[in-house]
């Protein structure tokens, strides 16, 4: 998973010579995002385990207007290899809990963020939503995240296999299931997944380790996909932003907001790669590239001051099963991980 970091302290960015980004009501324009295009992307969250977020994709899907508009939800938080485990699951039948936690357990990701109680109880309310719908309109939720063997995996490299295919895969799984068929989906993944131009190779797009979900389908598929990207801190951009009601979706394209440069949305001084020969190698500060915001996503999403914002905890019945620890342990060290990944699985369930 990749994590959205807190945003710089910068002088002003705003431009006295374009509008300012108004708020607006988020589920209406989430809904009307799907007039025209068949795939909302929504950001997780400010950053992954954020509970303020998924509180408003609860009150998103439970929108009696929703289920009229939108057929499938796509998470980054199953693994594929169960899709007919989630499949029956939300369709309201009979399936052991036992067989249920490999969907989020079972993921590529091996650290504790998967086990966040946030991941399952998604799960249970889009059941919870299903029984009371036509069998027509039903939610179906697809899973994003590659269908990784973790009993195949013995080395780093046999986990890298199952890594590289973290855009890939959820790309051609919404091009198969939702474009083809004519569907509408909500795509809930990290927000760094919805780059159409990639940051962190200077927003070179030649190399296959650049490619993104939103750019894997804009390439067949353009103008397809409206990104709505949650971002902490706001005000520093446009200080009106604190009166804003939260949560708050506000379109960006035209605005002054829009024209900031998107790295002053991402950690400071986060290093670029360039690919020679192979490898990665770093590019030097002075010739990083700008590239406006409004290029780079459509939407911000507003939850309030970053100290209204709440992160969830693993859940409680993980914590208290012996072999679950040791699981993740195992698999931190498949993954070749390092030891403060160890400890950081160790401390979320000592708290």
């Amino acid at each position: 998973m990749v994590l959205v970091g807190s945003l710089i302290t910068c002088p002003a960015y705003v431009s006295p010579q374009l509008p300012a980004a108004i708020p607006e009501n988020p589920v209406d324009v989430v809904l009307e995002a799907f007039r025209t295009h068949p795939i909302v992307a929504l950001g997780e969250g400010v950053s992954h385990g954020d509970e303020t977020a998924y509180q408003f994709r609860l009150a998103l899907i439970r929108d009696p207007r929703f289920t009229q508009t939108v057929t499938d939800v796509v998470v980054e938080f199953g693994s594929a290899r169960y899709q007919d485990t989630i499949d029956r699951f939300t369709r309201g039948e009979s399936v052991s809990e036992n067989s249920l936690r490999h969907v989020w357990q079972d993921t590529t990701q091996p650290s504790q963020l998967a086990d966040a109680t946030i991941y399952q109880d998604f799960f249970r309310a889009v059941r919870s939503l299903n029984a009371t719908l036509p069998e027509g309109r039903q939610l179906r939720v697809l899973l994003g995240d590659p269908p990784i063997e973790w009993e195949r995996v013995t080395t780093p490299s046999d986990f890298s296999h199952w890594l590289q295919q973290r855009d890939s895969f959820p790309a051609g799984l919404i091009q198969r299931e939702v474009l083809a068929k004519g569907r509408r989906a909500l795509l809930v993944y990290g927000q760094m997944h919805f780059q159409r131009r990639q940051f962190l190779t200077n927003y070179d797009m030649s190399s296959p380790l650049a490619e993104t979900i939103v750019s894997l389908i804009q390439k067949d598929a353009p103008r397809s996909v409206f990104t709505i990207w949650p971002i902490s801190d706001l005000e520093k951009f446009q200080p009106d932003v604190a009166s804003w009601p939260a949560p708050s979706v506000a379109k960006i394209r035209g605005t002054s907001l829009g024209a900031v440069d998107f790295a002053v949305f991402r950690p400071a001084n986060e290093p670029r790669m360039g690919v020679e020969g192979g490898r990665l190698v770093p590019i030097p500060p002075d010739k990083w590239k700008s590239l406006r915001a409004e290029e780079q996503l459509d939407a911000v999403l507003y939850e309030g001051p970053r100290s209204a914002i709440s992160f969830a905890r693993t859940a409680p019945s993980l914590c208290a099963d012996p072999e679950h620890l040791s699981l993740r342990l195992r698999r931190a060290d498949l993954a070749g991980l390092p030891p403060s990944e160890s400890e950081r699985l160790r401390h979320a369930c000592s708290r």
